[in-house]
């Protein structure tokens, strides 16, 4: 199938992915006096005395605001929020099909970060957490980071954290397959952009310590000190404890797991071939990947994972997402912590039983039955 071609008659048979559909029926009289007015006045009137009711009266319970500039779209680049909008009602669907979460796309008409911000805050009171999606580094740390701070509700950007608890999940099955303590593994991770960061901190999170980041320019490291801004100085902060100076060939040497989230074809099989006995390769670039499965198998890798679904191992957003917000609105929760994005990942790495887990079956599918059950409840727990 060419899913290309496929996806513009999708598209345009529907126009669009979604609608919104009424909860409650409009057929008579009193129906519609009591959906609208004079009947509504009621519930404005208990919201108006206590805002915490709006949890039990109106849809912010469930729903949440999947925010785009379209400044980092895939791997589009930068097309503008209007060109963003398939994805972003792509992401509503999925929110909804595997979490049963209601979402709704908001695609900004503006890049500047104070302008977001505004924004985000000023649409917050409908909704119950905050989804930020495909926007550029270094801003969305910033943006995320200053909307977080204004409401009291999660605010969650799934290109970094999405990412690093599905590749956190699939390292942790990888080195219990391989009977290696994470403590132990030696990581380099080319990319050193959104997911790369977030990516980064989980590994820190999860034990590992050593930990290499490069990004196109070579390995970071102090020699190109003059050149970083605050996001790579705090990843230099994290990293490299040896001072490794380089590029990625010298990155990948004598290293346990490869985490791509950067560019097509960057890894190559000699690379591979230098790394550890317990080589890991997770190559996410999409939707051609830093080094294709099979000639990584045949340089020595162990495991082999991708973010496509036509390879095993697809490491791949919608594992999480709809079960972290799941998990975060039915606690109520204020934000999303480290602690339960480190739950979710260990949540979905137990969904693979020790009979199943194999070198091609490290992390679930998006189908495998209760994903996003297992990790809303993990992540709530750890919020309570």
């Amino acid at each position: 199938m060419d899913y290309y071609e496929e996806s513009v008659k999708m598209h345009r048979l529907h126009q669009g992915k979604l609608e919104i559909a009424s909860k409650v029926p409009l057929e008579t009289k009193d129906d519609l006096s009591t959906a609208y007015t004079p009947g509504v006045a009621r519930p404005c009137i208990e919201i108006a005395k206590d805002p915490d009711a709006a949890y039990e009266l109106t849809i912010k319970a469930n729903t949440v605001a999947v925010v785009s500039d379209g400044s980092a779209v895939l791997g589009l680049g930068n097309i503008g929020g209007l060109a963003a909008l398939p994805v972003m009602e792509g992401k509503a669907v999925l929110f909804k099909e595997f979490g049963s979460v209601d979402a709704f796309p908001i695609c900004l008409s503006t890049q500047d970060a104070d302008e977001i911000v505004d924004t985000v805050v000023r649409i917050a009171p409908a909704f119950g957490g905050i989804n930020l999606e495909d926007i550029s580094a270094p801003r969305c740390f910033e943006i995320e980071r200053r909307i977080q701070a204004a409401l009291d509700i999660p605010v969650f950007h799934d290109d970094q954290h999405g990412t690093a608890v599905v590749v956190s999940a699939a390292a942790i099955n990888a080195f219990r397959l391989l009977n290696k303590p994470l403590k132990k593994v030696k990581a380099v991770v080319n990319g050193a952009g959104a997911a790369g960061t977030a990516v980064v901190k989980m590994l820190r999170a999860l034990g590992v310590r050593d930990i290499v980041i490069c990004d196109s320019k070579g390995v970071i490291a102090t020699d190109r000190f003059s050149e970083f801004g605050e996001d790579k100085m705090n990843l230099l902060e994290m990293t490299n404890k040896d001072n490794l100076i380089g590029g990625l060939a010298e990155a990948v040497f004598g290293r346990d797991l490869f985490i791509g989230v950067s560019a097509p074809n960057v890894l190559t099989e000699e690379m591979v071939g230098t790394m550890s006995e317990t080589a890991v390769v997770f190559a996410m670039s999409n939707p051609e990947p830093e080094i294709m499965p099979e000639p990584a198998k045949a340089a020595g890798a162990k495991v082999v994972g991708t973010g496509r679904s036509d390879f095993p191992n697809q490491i791949n957003n919608v594992l999480v997402f709809p079960g972290i917000f799941k998990g975060a609105l039915k606690a109520r929760a204020l934000r999303i912590t480290e602690e339960m994005k480190v739950a979710a990942a260990y949540a979905l790495a137990g969904l693979v039983g020790a009979e199943e887990l194999a070198a091609d079956y490290v992390i679930p599918s998006a189908f495998h039955p209760g994903v996003a059950d297992a990790v809303a409840e993990a992540v709530a727990e750890a919020w309570r």
